[in-house]
């Protein structure tokens, strides 16, 4: 019976049991099923309905999409909907699926934070959530997380500071965070990562040092921390690592040795990539690289590597790319570089690499690019036997020394870019080139070519770019087979002696020409009217030949066309029938012709002219009333015409206009106010008219004018004393009116001269203009006896003045006599001097040079702040005397600091001068330099900012340029030199090396260079110095502050390109990727408008940084068009 009741009561107990387990497991079943539905309803589109048709409550969750199940207690273990084009947010709920082993959400387009919760499931391996828009920060339970091995987060918008706490991670083998904005550091504990395989923190905004530490991660085959802003040196421990594959460290600004140059270091030799361009690494490539047995890669471009290609480069044997561009490696290239026979990738450009190209380069029968271009110290032959390469794609040796001839024995059927341009090279263009079929640039100019053009150039079907101007090559015949061509995009073949007829030919060249460039090649005959055949093309240029004729009609048909520059030709008839239906145009360039007829209504309508230019010519009549209401031009010169008329009020119409030049004409009538209102107008000619009446007073909200030349009409009155407020004005021209009255002193007027004011009868003022002196009229109400007691006491004073003023002047005529036989025309002219500062009031105004005063250390000496006596705080440039290169630019800079004045130029307050010191007491700048203000963390610069400091930069360069009797060129641009005051306006400093330019030359030699990165090719090639340097400088400094990078040494992501071209590549279309991603902070948006603000500026810095020195805009160009810049997309 007992034994009976023990069985029942078992029974119940065991039955008790298995309906509990039921329970529970249908309980946790539906904790699963209801987390999956919550995730379901967050997701608020799915394009491929998966989850509206699959996920119900008809079927087990574990039979749905995506979802898997554990066999024996249904539980989910793993979620993976990759490539679904999901949208909305990650539900929390995920966190309750407690058994959950995998979680693959990538490729959609989620949005919203990562779930806290996430990291918390104890059984998670795999969390791979990549190329969505989540955005927030990284849950820190999964750095501490013991079981994960996989953490994909990458391609998002993640953002925080990467967790800095200790890492306990004991499983994980994949950490790929790159392509967010991670900030922070790496924290020392990755090293407790030791299963850790592949660590990718690319493209984020991780700063700091490598840690040490990850010389720990024994089992790494991969590292990738390009596109951040680390510092300091790369960790030696990490080449050690012998599992390691691939180092990507690129875009950073690492600093010190590649690796330490020491034989007993034992270095990986399975490691195949070593990726470091775009840093700061100095010292030489050290001899041990030979460890590196396996390196397939080696990419260290853009960095600050000096010294030689090793002597034993061919060690590395197994090596395919090798790009070490944009250093400063010099020495001969060497021999051994032939025996690498696996080579395919050589670049080698921009260095200061010398002698002759290797024959045996010609050995490298797998090559596919060679790149040597810009070393500029290259000379001798290009070997035949690297023309007979056929793997070979790319060529580029332009910018160098190399004579000779182009090799003829050409075997290249691969090729698809031949960069020859700029070097010596003669004689005719070999006709084995056409056999290189897959030809798509070509690129000769520049060179000292001879002979035809090759007449079966139509062999190149896949040709794209055409180069061949500034060579000394005749004929056009080639034409007739260039239309095979039909892929053709850029033609320019202009600078040559081409002394033919435009064959009709032209026009069947490929609609998909856009640019056309046939200027400057001593063209006769007349336009072909088969030019309008070419309908794709949006520039045409036949400037500067001797074209006759009529402008055929038919170039109307070029609906796309936006520039067509005919300047300097023999053209004749009007243009009314050519230029109104070319309702793209921008500019148009008709100048130096014998054009005549009316000027067409029509012009009104070309709502996009921005430029126009039909200045010397035989137009006549009046302007049509349209003419006046162009808003977006910019740029008018109507002048030495036959116009006539009145200017009507019209005018006040052209909001965006920078230039007018109608001089040289018949207008008449008075000068509109309305002129006035053109607040962006900086130069105005009106002179040989016949205009009359006063000079409008509204001429004094010109708030932007420079240039003013009112010369040889009728104006009467007087010259309006408000001019002298006009900030930017710095010329002025009025002489031979029938103007009277006083000649104001201040403003523009401090440095005018007589010839600005000549040739008016009525003017008076300062003695130094040599007009007569302005009478001073006396009351006439005086009482007799006043008048004789005034006389009596002011006769003899008037005549003891009238004598000392005779002797005053004779003593100044003869001292300006003396003066003027001795004067060197070399020489500017001195402006002011200044009292000079004692060694010992320094030494007191900066507490004896005390550290605490010191606020910067450069090359050429230290910079403190001090007070003065006065009690004014100034900084105090002291220079370093053992340098004697230093202690001449002392010199230099004092000869030019005494001869300008402008507000956004450094004030030098005075200088001392002795055999203990040599120093400048400058104006203080408690704002410190631009590049402070681009490269410190804790300072920021929004767009506007930006812009309004490149532009207070450019008026400073303009003025040098162009503000002076003699040009000074500052030679050393870059941001350290531009310094900002307490209103953050810029002010630009440091003339150590600069150069003032003779009255009759415009450019001069140097040995004294200036800093890497901003000097212009022909600047570091050849020492030649000109305005045009500045002007390149200038543009890669404008470069650099919208992108934020040092030209040699920031991030950009193709290995094998300067600034210039790493921002060429992304114009237009992908510069937003480029630009510094801080220039929107503090909540602002981009906006269409700053979009094209910097689109425009980036197409400003693009002109100023052309290759050669004619082909650059000048500051004045620069300064009219920034303005533009603000004034239309910045106004607020």
């Amino acid at each position: 019976m007992e034994k009976h009741i023990f069985l029942l009561i078992l029974a119940i107990l065991v039955q008790f049991y298995f309906v509990s387990s039921i329970s529970a497991t249908i309980s946790s079943n539906e904790t699963d099923q209801e987390a999956l539905l919550a995730f379901r309803n967050l997701v608020t589109s799915d394009s491929s309905h998966f989850l509206a048709n699959n996920w119900t409550k008809n079927t087990s969750f574990c039979s749905w999409f995506g979802v898997t199940c554990s066999p024996k207690r249904q539980r989910v273990v793993a979620l993976t909907l990759p490539n679904l084009q999901l949208q909305g947010t990650i539900s929390p709920s995920l966190a309750n699926l407690s058994f959950l082993i995998e979680l693959n959400l990538a490729n959609n387009n989620l949005h919203g934070e990562i779930p806290n919760g996430i990291g918390h499931l104890p059984r998670l391996r795999v969390i791979d959530i990549q190329n969505n828009q989540l955005h927030g920060s990284i849950p820190t339970s999964l750095f501490q997380h013991r079981s994960v091995q996989i953490i994909s987060l990458a391609f998002n918008k993640l953002g925080g500071e990467m967790w800095n706490g200790t890492w306990y991670v004991p499983e994980l083998r994949v950490l790929n965070l790159r392509n967010n904005t991670i900030t922070g550091v790496i924290p020392p504990s990755i090293g407790n990562a030791t299963k850790l395989t592949n660590f990718s923190l690319n493209g984020n905004r991780i700063n700091g040092n490598i840690p040490m530490e990850i010389g720990n991660l024994n089992q790494l085959v991969e590292l990738s921390l390009s596109r951040n802003q680390l510092t300091g040196s790369i960790p030696s421990a990490l080449f050690n690592i012998s599992s390691l594959l691939v180092v990507s460290l690129a875009y950073n600004s690492l600093s010190g040795p590649l690796f330490p140059d020491d034989r007993r270091n034992v270095l990986s030799s399975n490691l195949e990539h070593i990726g470091v361009s775009y840093n700061q690494i100095t010292g030489h490539i050290p001899s041990n690289i030979c460890q590196f047995t396996a390196l397939r890669v080696l990419s260290i471009s853009y960095n600050n590597i000096t010294g030689e290609i090793p002597r034993n480069i061919d060690c590395l044997a197994k090596l395919e790319e090798f790009y070490i561009g944009y250093n400063a490696i010099n020495g001969t290239i060497p021999v051994s570089l032939g025996n690498i026979s696996t080579l395919q990738k050589l670049h080698c450009g921009n260095n200061h690499m010398e002698g002759e190209l290797p024959s045996e380069l010609g050995k490298l029968s797998n090559l596919r690019q060679i790149n040597f271009e810009e070393n500029y110290n290259l000379i001798g032959e290009i070997p035949n036997a690297i023309f007979n390469i056929s793997s070979l794609e790319f060529i580029a040796f332009t910018f160098n020394y190399l004579s000779g001839r182009i090799p003829n024995l050409l075997h290249l059927p691969n090729l698809i870019q031949l960069l020859l341009a700029n070097n010596q090279l003669e004689g005719e263009i070999p006709r084995y080139i056409t056999n290189a079929t897959n030809l798509e640039l070509l690129d000769l100019s520049d060179n000292l070519l001879t002979g035809t053009i090759p007449n079966d150039l139509g062999n190149l079907r896949e040709l794209r770019e055409l180069f061949l101007h500034h060579n000394q090559l005749t004929e056009l015949g080639f034409f007739d087979s260039l239309v095979k061509c039909r892929m053709l995009r850029y033609v320019q073949v202009g600078s040559n002696p081409l002394n033919d007829v435009l064959p009709s030919s032209i026009g069947n060249l490929s609609s998909t020409v856009e640019y056309f460039h046939i200027g400057d090649a001593q063209i006769n005959g007349f336009i072909p009217t088969s030019t309008g055949n070419m309908t794709g093309l949006t520039t045409l240029v036949f400037q500067d030949n001797s074209l006759t004729g009529n402008i055929p009609r038919e170039i109307g048909k070029l609906k796309q066309l936006q520039g067509l520059f005919l300047v300097n030709n023999g053209l004749q008839g009007d243009i009314a029938e050519v230029v109104c239906d070319l309702s793209n145009l921008v500019r148009l360039a008709l100048s130096e012709n014998e054009l005549s007829g009316v000027i067409p209504e029509c012009l009104g309508s070309l709502t996009m002219l921005q430029q126009l230019f039909l200045g010397s010519n035989k137009f006549e009549s009046k302007l049509p009333l349209s003419f006046w209401k162009m808003s977006s031009l910019l740029y008018l010169n109507m002048s030495r015409n036959s116009i006539e008329g009145e200017v009507p009020s019209d005018i006040g119409e052209l909001k965006a206009i920078v230039a007018i030049d109608i001089s040289g004409n018949h207008f008449s009538g008075m000068i509109p106010s309305n002129l006035g209102e053109l607040q962006t107008l900086k130069l105005l000619s009106l002179s040989n008219n016949s205009f009359s009446g006063p000079i409008p007073l509204s001429f004094s909200n010109l708030k932007s004018l420079e240039f003013l030349d009112l010369s040889l009409n009728n104006l009467s009155g007087t010259i309006p004393k408000s001019f002298e407020k006009l900030l930017y004005f710095t010329s002025i021209n009025v002489s031979f009116n029938v103007l009277e009255g006083e000649i104001p002193s201040g403003g523009v007027f401090e440095n005018s001269t007589l010839q600005s004011f000549r040739g008016n009868k009525g003017l008076c003022g300062r003695q130094i203009l040599e007009v007569p002196a302005c009478a001073v009229t006396t009351p006439e109400q005086q009482q007799s006896k006043s008048k004789k007691l005034v006389l009596k006491i002011v006769t003899p004073v008037v005549i003891s003045f009238f004598l000392i003023f005779l002797l005053v002047v004779s003593i100044w005529i003869m001292k300006r006599k003396k003066k003027g036989k001795s004067k060197d025309v070399e020489k500017v002219p001195e402006m002011r001097t200044y009292q000079l500062i004692s060694y010992h009031e320094i030494q007191r105004a900066t507490n004896n040079f005390d550290e605490s005063n010191l606020i910067g250390v450069g090359g050429s000496g230290s910079v403190y702040k001090a007070t003065l006596a006065s009690g004014i705080v100034v900084a105090i440039k002291v220079l370093d005397l053992e340098n004697e290169e230093v202690c001449k630019r002392f010199d230099t800079e004092c000869e030019v600091m005494r001869n300008v004045r402008h507000k956004n130029l450094v004030s030098v307050i005075t200088t001392c001068s002795s055999e203990h010191i040599r120093a400048f007491v400058l104006q203080y700048m408690p704002n410190g330099s631009l590049d402070n203000w681009l490269y410190k963390e804790d300072r920021h610069l929004n767009l506007r900012q930006r812009v309004t400091i490149m532009l207070d930069v450019a008026m400073a360069i303009e003025y040098l340029h162009h503000g002076n009797d003699t040009p000074i060129v500052h030679c050393d641009l870059k941001p350290a030199n531009v310094l900002l005051d307490e209103d953050m306006v810029a002010r630009v400093g440091d003339f150590g090396i600069s150069k003032i330019l003779a009255v009759s030359k415009s450019m001069a030699h140097t040995k004294t260079l200036g800093t890497l990165g901003y000097i212009a090719p022909e600047y570091g090639s050849e020492g030649i110095v000109s305005t045009r340097g500045d002007v390149y400088s200038y543009g890669i400094m404008l470069m650099e502050v919208l992108a934020k990078r040092r030209p040699t040494g920031e991030e950009i992501f193709n290995e094998n390109l300067g600034l210039r071209e790493w921002i060429t590549r992304a114009f237009p279309r992908t510069i937003m990727e480029v630009v510094d991603a801080d220039i929107f902070h503090d909540g602002e948006k981009t906006t269409s408008k700053s979009e094209i603000c910097i689109l425009s500026m980036i197409e400003l810095a693009l002109d100023c940084t052309k290759a050669t020195p004619e082909s650059r805009i000048t500051m004045k160009d620069v300064v009219k068009r920034l303005n533009k810049i603000k004034n239309t997309y910045l106004e607020t």
